[in-house]
């Protein structure tokens, strides 16, 4: 009998163990070379992991949900039809792998949030699905965890949705759209633009929490997620690095009234920025290096990782490659892309592990000043706060009313010292302040 392991696999350089988010074939099932088995999520991704041969599914050994190391084998494939009953009787986990399609999202249990009870049953009524909603084999809906879990909550049937995701799979987004409730993106850095109130984003922070995060209750304790996890990961490795941290007042009149122009045409303020830090960047390579076992490592890229903060919890940098030379609108039509794909975990692990610095903006929550930590494998990452007007003594002793953002960097010691962050803070003021135009060049 001719058998093929499927393994956990690596999708990313960092992922030690992944989480087995559904498996998109049952024992039994015929499947065909490059054709999806199964998702799996890594630490900050969902993604297909394909057949490497034609055949049939004979043993699933991990249910959905379970979690398993990187290398650890979670099936079975045979050649034949005939080989799969031999198959399942030599294999120890078999008759726990059988009813395997049934298992719910994964930490829904934990998470006392959802108005109605067993949110992954939600689509039970897939007896008779729309043509419309994507099938697979025996009729099952195919869906993300989060979709399931907000068409439960929303009261939405997962047989009317259309799936916008790989190979029609439902997505969150896709049930929102259905219920007909506005999309709530995730809290992307939109940059130096006037600070608010605080009252329109603590409206929309509030109308965007029921919606599905993974936020507990007071009184609960609620389990990590995996991006949660591997947040905390990196979090904990950073306290290694010997950091020290510079600040700079940049005043932006000259760049406000920039993005008022190219705004209309598809431009953020995330790209702005962006540009401004990227471009800087190319004349520091200092700054975009990082440390590594063998030394201090040059990049030969300027990749521009944004911190962005996910609905369900966590963080996710997706990143804009080679943001120095990159045009500035292709950048923004880029930048929106790679958000849209980061709400759904759809990101590949190039888009966001690639960064040779990292950007983090708070600007449009109204914040003063803060620190950033350091994430590992970088060397520097740059905290942008909010946009005010502020009194500005003029070298002549004269007083005016200028708009100045705070912006701190974080660095790491051993390869970026205080001079090289403080030249390029002054650069890259120098540019906003003066020329900010010559981002559009």
């Amino acid at each position: 009998m001719a058998t093929t392991d499927i393994f956990m696999p690596a999708l990313s350089s960092t992922m030690t163990e992944g989480k087995i988010v559904e498996w998109l074939k049952q024992p039994g099932d015929k499947v065909a070379r490059g054709e999806s088995v199964l998702v799996v999520e890594s630490d900050k991704a969902d993604m297909d992991v394909e057949s490497f041969q034609d055949g049939y599914l004979a043993v699933v050994l991990m249910p959905a949900g379970s979690t398993a190391p990187v290398g650890e084998t979670i099936g079975l494939i045979v050649e034949t039809e005939a080989e799969i009953a031999d198959a399942q009787a030599k294999s120890p986990s078999a008759p726990a792998a059988a009813p395997a399609p049934a298992p719910a999202p994964t930490p829904a249990a934990v998470q006392a949030s959802a108005p109605t009870p067993a949110p992954a049953p939600a689509p039970a009524p897939i007896a008779a699905p729309a043509p419309s909603a994507p099938v697979v084999n025996d009729g099952r809906i195919v869906a993300t965890p989060r979709a399931k879990k907000l068409a439960s909550q929303m009261g939405v049937d997962l047989a009317t949705v259309r799936g916008s995701g790989p190979n029609g799979r439902i997505q969150a987004e896709d049930v929102e759209q259905a219920s007909g409730q506005p999309i709530s993106a995730p809290r992307v850095a939109e940059g130096s633009a006037p600070a608010a109130t605080g009252q329109p984003a603590a409206a929309s922070s509030a109308a965007a929490a029921p919606a599905g995060n993974s936020f507990g209750r007071p009184g609960e304790t609620v389990a990590f997620n995996t991006l949660q996890g591997a947040v905390n990961k990196n979090m904990e490795a950073s306290l290694a690095v010997p950091c020290f941290r510079v600040g700079y007042a940049i005043t932006t009149d000259k760049l406000d009234a920039f993005y008022k122009q190219v705004k209309p045409k598809g431009v953020t303020m995330t790209a702005l920025l962006a540009k401004a830090v990227a471009v800087t960047l190319a004349r520091h390579p200092q700054v975009n290096a990082a440390t590594t076992a063998a030394g201090m490592a040059y990049p030969a890229e300027v990749n521009v990782a944004v911190a962005v903060a996910m609905e369900d919890g966590g963080l996710i940098t997706p990143v804009l490659r080679n943001a120095d030379r990159t045009d500035l609108y292709e950048m923004s039509r880029q930048w929106g892309d790679l958000v849209k794909r980061s709400r759904s975990k759809q990101l590949q692990p190039e888009e966001y592990s690639t960064g040779t610095f990292t950007l983090s903006n708070l600007g449009m929550f109204g914040v003063d000043r803060f620190d950033a930590i350091l994430p590992p494998g970088t060397g520097a990452i740059l905290a942008v706060a909010a946009s005010r007007p502020t009194v500005v003594a003029g070298k002549d002793g004269s007083i005016a009313v200028k708009r100045q953002m705070q912006v701190n960097l974080t660095a790491d010691h051993r390869v970026i010292y205080g001079a090289d962050g403080a030249a390029f803070l002054k650069d890259l003021a120098e540019l906003i302040e003066t020329r900010p135009e010559s981002l559009a060049l």
